[in-house]
């Protein structure tokens, strides 16, 4: 076996044994697991990210197997028919060795650091007025509908409603194996075009939303100073329950240093909304700063998928003629009603593969 190969192995099943705890041992393990949850989540993310690689190897040495057996039938064999055949399995298995040796590269490849990250993602009508909010909300399923899909768990933080069923803003976390993998590209304008409910004329309008896919920052993260941070409480606005104008539960936070500024008042304790308002204000921050070295980087590597700025147009949804278009790899899918519907594997791989 090939040294860096045998060196994969081993490391997996150290993990592999460090995380498959014996039952005698699981009292003083739980305790372990209690004082360090970062190194279990480390560990957890490590042996995930070897495992498909310690599969593809198991199925190189078979390969490399197979081959020796059928490099030594053509060394030996006299009949001409059979010798072909030989010979044939020889060069089909010199390609797929080699193309398993390309998929464990690919699979080793030092990962995003944010990759496994949970996210926090934000969608905001843009241009449009009430039909954006409307595409907001289809926003809202299309994703919530896809992480339902993948076993991924989906919960509000904030949402600023309309009347007709639309949102004027949504923030909503997902949480998950890695998410912001395969999340990432979809922050930008995401554009429609189709005729709105209220259109009497049967015109087709665009709108627009944006959509922001922060990852979600933990303290170990990204801690934030007391002394940076202004708190200021007032009563909420709207739906809530009893406490909604009665009591001070909405929290408005405010970091001092960037001013931003996050409102949480979707629950009825004041402690709630300000562990949710802490919550998304991490991740903002931690956003601008991986945002802030991404600049400073050379300009040498230019992402063929786009910068993933805020303000790209990235795709278009036209329903009259059931196409969606993403326009930074040019490329287009159809079967709208599918897509808004959490179908939206085929454009996650295609954005992920132009990355690659």
């Amino acid at each position: 076996m090939d040294p860096k190969y045998a060196a994969i192995i081993s490391e997996y099943e150290r993990l592999q044994t460090d995380l498959a705890t014996p039952a005698r041992f699981a009292r003083e393990a739980r305790r372990a697991v209690t004082r360090d949850q970062a190194k279990l989540k480390e560990t957890s993310q490590r042996f995930r990210q070897l495992e498909p690689a310690v599969g593809l190897i198991g199925e190189l040495e078979q390969n490399a197997r197979q081959l020796a057996a059928a490099r030594d039938s053509v060394e030996h064999e006299t009949d001409d028919e059979l010798l072909t055949l030989a010979n044939q399995e020889v060069a089909e298995l010199t390609e797929r060795a080699a193309r398993l040796a390309k998929e464990i590269e690919t699979v080793l490849k030092p990962r995003d650091p944010l990759a496994g990250k949970n996210i926090i993602m934000e969608i905001r009508a843009g241009t449009g007025g009430d039909e954006a909010a409307l595409f907001a909300a289809d926003l809202f399923r299309m994703y919530s509908r896809y992480a339902e899909g993948r076993g991924w768990r989906t919960q509000l933080l904030s949402a600023s409603k309309i009347g007709i069923g639309g949102f004027k803003e949504i923030i909503f976390e997902i949480k998950g194996t890695d998410v912001y993998q395969h999340l990432q590209y979809e922050s930008g304008v995401h554009r429609v075009q189709r005729i709105p409910q209220t259109e009497k004329q049967g015109r087709v309008h665009t709108s627009t939303a944006t959509v922001v896919v922060l990852p979600e920052a933990e303290e170990v993260d990204l801690a934030i100073k007391p002394e940076d941070l202004r708190v200021d409480v007032f009563r909420s606005g709207g739906h809530g329950g009893q406490s909604v104008n009665t009591t001070d539960s909405a929290v408005r936070l405010t970091h001092l240093p960037t001013n931003t500024v996050v409102t949480c008042q979707d629950e009825k304790s004041q402690h709630q909304n300000r562990a949710k308002a802490l919550q998304i204000l991490r991740s903002r921050l931690l956003a601008a700063e991986q945002e802030k070295r991404r600049r400073e980087r050379s300009d040498a590597r230019k992402s063929q998928i786009g910068s993933g700025d805020r303000a790209e147009k990235i795709r278009t949804y036209n329903f009259p003629q059931d196409r969606i278009t993403d326009h930074r790899i040019k490329q287009s899918w159809h079967n709208i009603a599918g897509v808004i519907d959490g179908a939206i594997e085929p454009m996650i791989s295609a954005l992920a593969e132009a990355d690659q």
